[in-house]
């Protein structure tokens, strides 16, 4: 059950729900995805040979028998890139093509071109590769005893967090590991290119990155970047992994275009994919925190180990976001939080929707429940004695909170909205009396920045274009995936020439009408790019407006554009006929846009500055219920309020927290990826590896938005919504260990992330279970109502 507030009479198109621009689309199969891409004549399709070991030396590389193949047209490696071997975004630290070392299970060490995929696939089995194996660093731990980073250790302090902890009335201390998470977007990983004259290069990606497409493949084809335009209309998905990730897939379809002069086909396998394409990253958490008998927090002493793979990929900005986000909503007094980038024979991680923001969030968030468990207070009192205020109002990194009242009133709407207080009675009742299932409930904040921390990011450029019959031509450097960001921004187009919505052609991103984009990501697509287009709607339309004005021989300020029309004093002319006229007169038509995100400044080597424009608040209120026996649990009932500001589209807005919930939801209970000891990854498909389906969403599942105008001047005053609801999810995780925490109350949680069946069972750890059976507590078997098969 969803609530959606009613529209601003005022407005036509902004702040009303609409349905997503491809939404009948989607539904009827007619949404053109790169795979959908009708094939020139004479198209080739590539398959990558990857490496069987984690980490070793290239001894011998046998391609013969793939070359001999029949259908095979070509095979190239590291020896056949004409520019640099590097599709590492700035550090020059990972090859397209493995050359002499390698550093991962599935490693790319060479391409097959061929006549059909099913042929390549068939002739990259054939490869004889000889490697030197050497023992691969695996886990985090095995990381961090090879000393080995890919970044420098980096850390926010404030105050001597020890010496505050050591004399604190209260001390905890501990240690838990937070998994990682496969993007498992549905289109998987895909690029097309297409050759053209003097090195010309037509490349078709699905990424969240044009530009930076463009750029690599530049780079690895030796050619300045004009030579190369990068094209993308729409992805089936991304989350972040296809910011930095697709990079390498186009670079490799180029090179092979290149090779053979013919257009060039690479879609990776779901298994390939899931080998060879980074994760969220996983981290153990070290913390210790010092708090008074109300609970509230002293110093906290956090140390974020990141496994970030085999090269630095993002993990500079990655595993920042997690620091900036380790206070969440809640004033710190004193703090270390440091971070440890740390070097593994794994796949390189990368960005994943909240960039590190989530596990931030999760570490503090268990900080709190392990000190509401050990005071034997209610951890949503706890959250609350802890809430940014007056007085309490600078985060570890030195920015004030502005608008830290807004926390505090969405949580306390919330704890009414959702009657926790008397859920909470009636779940210790129920507990009481039942050994064997066990409920939990959890209501937690989130407060999440808004803005790229890479502060040249911040940047979005659009062109707009008004015809002579009065249809509109849009283009901006966001990339669509699902998320509903040419919707949105054809909203604004609309809104702001008063036209209707049919009258705004979206169009595909592309590096040859919008140069050097920012990629689409930090939840800033559409602050950026709506507020781009807006300034070039504004630019047209100021021309237009002065050009009626004198036209009609009246003040240029009464010159009004609404429903079609466009009132000039006492007379209206339609919008297209004030178009054919202006074109008639000369007047310019087009503009280009360009938006830079103000205010923003950061020190990193100080650790100081304004790193977010503003922020995003929301809170969850989740429901579990837990078979202790068996680990199976079952999320209730969800409660949301979240803050997007004055929402350009309630509509997708909702449809967009609905997501993120569930997606996070699968971050922290079903989604785990395992690695064997050899650096293999074991979880690498769906039989595997478990995404939430539409059953593990909750029967009662209930999101409404916060009323509350952004105070910063954004977009129409809306916030950005893309990443902050994911972090809802954190309610369920604490749920599930509140439920946990009802079997042995004196005794503290021990639950890893994901909190699977077997990591619940070794939470509830020397519960007797089978002691409680015999007494007829329970049914084995039986389980959780409604919840499948265990």
């Amino acid at each position: 059950m969803s609530r959606i507030e009613p529209p601003n009479p005022s407005l036509r198109h902004v702040h009303r729900a609409m349905p997503h621009d491809s939404a009948f689309k989607h539904v009827q199969g007619a949404a053109d995805y790169i795979d959908d891409i009708r094939e020139p004549e004479g198209t080739l399709h590539v398959a990558i040979g990857g490496a069987p070991v984690a980490r070793g030396r290239i001894v011998r590389l046998d391609l013969a028998k793939v070359r001999a193949f029949p259908g095979v047209h070509a095979v190239i490696t590291a020896h056949d890139v004409p520019g640099k071997n590097d599709i590492s975004p700035a550090r020059a630290d990972e090859p397209a093509f493995a050359a002499e070392r390698v550093m991962f299970h599935g490693q790319p060490i060479f391409a097959v071109i061929a006549t059909t995929r099913d042929v390549a696939r068939r002739a990259a089995t054939l490869a004889v590769i000889d490697i030197a194996r050497e023992p691969p660093n695996v886990t985090v731990e095995q990381g961090l005893a090879s000393g080995e980073t890919v970044l420098p250790d980096y850390a926010f302090v404030g105050g001597d967090a020890d010496a505050v902890i050591a004399r604190a009335p209260h001390r905890l201390q501990g240690v838990f590991h937070i998994g990682g998470q496969e993007h498992f977007y549905l289109e998987g990983q895909v690029a097309f290119a297409v050759p053209g004259e003097d090195r010309d290069m037509l490349v078709y990606s699905s990424t969240q990155h044009p530009s930076e497409v463009q750029h690599v493949v530049a780079r690895v084809l030796g050619v300045a970047d004009s030579y190369v335009t990068c094209e993308v209309r729409r992805m089936g998905g991304g989350f972040g992994g296809k910011e930095t990730q697709a990079t390498q897939w186009a670079v490799i379809a180029a090179l092979a275009a290149h090779a053979t002069g013919r257009p060039c086909k690479l879609r990776l396998d779901r298994d390939d994919d899931m080998t060879m394409t980074g994760k969220r990253h996983d981290f153990r958490v070290d913390w210790s925190a010092g708090f008074d008998a109300a609970g509230r927090i002293k110093a906290v002493n956090l140390e974020l180990a990141a496994r970030c793979g085999c090269s630095a990929d993002l993990s500079a900005g990655v595993v920042d976001r997690a620091m900036f986000h380790s206070d969440n909503a809640y004033f710190l007094p004193a703090f270390r939080i440091l971070s440890r980038r740390v070097k593994t024979n794994t796949v390189s991680n990368t960005a994943f929707r909240g960039f590190g923001g989530p596990q931030g969030v999760l570490a503090i968030e268990r900080v709190i429940d392990a000190i509401a468990r050990q005071l034997g207070l209610d951890p949503l009192d706890v959250r609350k004695a802890n809430f940014y205020r007056s007085g309490g109002d600078v985060t570890p990194y030195g920015q004030t909170v502005e608008d830290h009242e807004v926390i505090h009133r969405l949580i306390a709407q919330l704890e009414r909205t959702s009657d926790y207080r008397r859920r909470r009675n009636a779940i210790e009742t129920f507990n009481a009396s039942s050994p064997i299932l066990k409920r939990g409930i959890a209501l937690t904040p989130v407060k999440f920045g808004i803005s790229f921390t890479l502060a040249v990011l911040n940047q979005a450029g659009a062109l707009v274009h008004v015809y002579q019959d009065g249809s509109v031509h849009l283009n901006h450097g966001g990339t669509e995936m699902g998320q509903g960001l040419f919707q949105k921004v054809a909203q604004i187009a609309a809104e702001e020439f008063g036209i209707g919505l049919e009258r705004v052609r979206i169009t595909a991103t592309s590096t040859d009408k919008v140069p050097n984009t920012s990629p689409t990501a930090a939840s800033a697509g559409t602050d950026l790019n709506g507020m781009a287009v807006q300034i070039a709607c504004r630019e047209i339309k100021a021309r237009m407006a002065k050009f009626a004005a004198t036209s009609w021989n009246v003040p240029e300020e009464i010159v009004e554009f609404r429903d079609d029309q466009v009132f000039i004093g006492n007379e209206s002319v339609s919008f297209g006929e004030l178009a054919r006229k202006a074109y008639g007169a000369r007047i310019h038509l087009s503009a280009a846009g360009f938006y830079k995100t103000p205010k923003l400044h950061w020190d990193r080597a100080k650790g100081k500055g304004r790193p977010f424009l503003y922020y995003a608040h929301g809170a969850a209120c989740s429901e579990v219920i837990v078979d202790v026996t068996t680990g199976e649990m079952k999320v209730e009932r969800v409660d949301i309020l979240h803050d997007v500001g004055r929402s350009l589209n309630p509509a997708i807005d909702i449809g967009q927290i609905e997501g993120g919930f569930v997606q996070g939801m699968g971050w922290l209970t079903t989604e785990e990826l395992v690695y064997g000891e050899d650096g293999r990854l074991l979880t690498h498909a769906p039989s595997t590896y478990k995404i939430p389906v539409a059953s593990d969403v909750p029967d009662d599942f209930r999101v409404a938005l916060f009323d509350n105008e952004n105070h910063e001047p954004t977009i129409y005053r809306s916030k950005a919504v893309g990443e902050p609801p994911l972090m809802l999810a954190t309610s369920v995780f604490a749920a599930i260990a509140d439920a946990i925490h009802s079997v042995n109350p004196g005794k503290p949680v021990l639950l890893d992330a994901p909190a699977t069946p077997e990591a619940i069972l070794k939470a509830v750890g020397d519960f007797d279970a089978a002691a409680a059976l015999a007494n007829g507590h329970g049914l084995p078997g039986h389980g959780i109502p409604g919840s499948g098969p265990t």
